[in-house]
């Protein structure tokens, strides 16, 4: 048979599986759900265990659905929900308790403290990060300071800093190798994207001990071979890798990805672009030693608020129905949805926000509050787009899309419409997947070249061009953000 190059995307809700040959087409797919844990309010936890059990479930039926056995994969590149943060024995091999999601608020007071220490531009100079509970150092602080006993093991290299990337590849070299690559690292705001290395500074700042921390190293190359000896050759965080996967290789180029939460991502290049909108500065996907940047903005909920109409108030009875309602009625209503569960992300960075509704009048109904749903997601990304545009200079004509929430032709339409910039969704939405795939072909001669792959990526798109005329565009923007500004502070003013 024709080798294969295993891509693995373990997300917030599931873990994934592709099987994808010299042509760039996904011959097998595999896909199991883990499951949410919320111990307390704000709180989001997952199990290591259960990660790496529906991992490797989704890898065996990639495989038996392309016929695939192991001797058949050249290679394995793998993605992952970034930021989740979590502890492993080093002697056992075991987690230590729970994952803590990038969800998860319980260190909103320390980053408040850090804020009023005046630490956010020593934070983000080195890290090109804002002080937030979203990201990896707090979370890790805080398991660390629930334990002395632990923090002596991590003193001493026996417990281990692991994010979702590197836990797998414990896992899948049978504990041999404890990496992650640069675009991870640079996510957990202990990492310096300057000089491409854990940062001193920031190591003692929240407590961490070095000896605790994986081996750093690009995106694209080889990380270690699994216990069946197929090499690791590919390691990126999901958006980075969805960025690659989208073919976003030139400064200026930008990608949307809608998944449970949403993430813009524009290349900058070899600059690192201090935002001034908000945004984060982070690493590309890179395989050589010279770092590559980009700016991103991170949004909290965005299919998750469809699963939430889905799940809670049981107004649809699935996602797809959420576009044959939309498409009901001519507009929301003047109905606003901030999906603010966790706090707002960029531009806004306001870890005290939550959801609301507002604008309903006896006439809203379902059509309506799950049209505005689908249509917080465009406003959310259309914020980050003006940010991005703002910080880079750089003119953007063309937003590629993918994730799961992408297949709705309405809300495709909608954020052309909110942006006044042309959408372009390809066919093939699972751009982080690929994205892991193309970065271990690289690494190994599976593909020879960038521009290799940018052919792979075919014809096969669907276009959306901007309908709406400004003075409209502009209204219905206005009304968005006066929405998003009486949800901000929500929790401070009922204290």
């Amino acid at each position: 048979m024709e080798p294969y190059i295993l891509a693995i995307d373990q997300g917030t809700t599931g873990s994934r599986a592709l099987i994808v040959d010299h042509d760039g087409n996904v011959r097998g797919r595999g896909y199991a759900e883990i499951r949410q844990h919320y111990p307390r309010p704000g709180w989001v936890e997952h199990d290591p265990l259960e990660i790496w059990k529906k991992t490797l479930q989704a890898m065996e039926e990639a495989k038996h659905a392309a016929g695939a056995a192991d001797r058949d994969i050249a290679a394995i590149g793998i993605t992952n929900q970034r930021e989740t943060t979590m502890l492993i024995d080093r002697r056992s091999g075991e987690p230590v308790g729970q994952a803590i999601v990038w969800q998860c608020r319980r260190t909103a007071a320390r980053c408040d403290e850090l804020r009023a220490r005046g630490l956010a531009q020593t934070i983000r100079a080195k890290t090109g990060l804002v002080p937030d509970a979203y990201f990896s150092a707090t979370k890790l602080e805080w398991l660390l300071d629930r334990s002395p006993r632990l923090r002596r093991m991590a003193e001493r290299g026996q417990v281990l800093f692991a994010t979702v990337d590197t836990w797998l590849i414990w896992k899948l070299t049978g504990g041999a190798v404890h990496a992650t690559d640069f675009s991870n690292a640079s996510r957990t705001m202990l990492f310096n994207i300057n000089s491409l290395k854990w940062d001193d500074d920031l190591l003692e700042l929240f407590g961490v001990p070095a000896a605790a921390l994986p081996e750093t190293q690009p995106s694209s190359g080889l990380f270690g071979y699994t216990t069946r000896g197929i090499p690791i050759s590919g390691v990126a965080g999901d958006q980075q890798a969805a960025l690659f996967g989208q073919g976003c290789y030139e400064p200026g180029m930008a990608k949307a990805t809608y998944g449970t939460g949403a993430f813009v991502l524009m290349n900058t290049g070899e600059e690192a672009i201090a935002s001034e909108h908000g945004l984060l500065t982070t690493l590309a996907c890179t395989a050589s030693s010279k770092a590559e940047y980009a700016l991103e903005g991170s949004i909290f909920v965005a299919g998750a608020a469809i699963q939430w109409l889905r799940d809670e108030l049981k107004l649809i009875n699935d996602a797809a129905e959420s576009e044959r309602l939309a498409m009901q009625i001519e507009d929301s209503g003047g109905v606003y949805f901030v999906p603010a569960f966790v706090g707002l992300g960029a531009p806004h960075w306001d870890m005290r926000a939550r959801g609301m509704l507002i604008g309903l009048t006896r006439g809203s109904g379902r059509a309506q509050i799950t049209r505005a749903a689908l249509e917080s997601m465009a406003y959310q990304v259309g914020d980050i787009v003006d940010a991005m545009i703002e910080d880079s200079g750089l003119p953007l004509l063309e937003l590629r899309t993918d994730g799961g929430a992408a297949v709705n032709d309405f809300l495709m339409q909608f954020q052309a419409d909110i942006t006044g910039v042309r959408v372009s969704r390809p066919a093939m939405l699972e751009s982080t997947a690929l994205g892991a795939a193309y970065l271990a072909g690289l690494a190994t001669g599976f593909w020879q070249s960038r521009q290799e792959i940018e052919s792979l990526r075919g014809a096969s798109r669907s276009t959306f061009a901007p309908r709406l005329d400004t003075t409209e565009r502009q209204a219905l923007r206005l009304g968005w953000a006066r929405a998003v500004e009486r949800a901000r502070g929500w929790l401070v003013e009922q204290q």
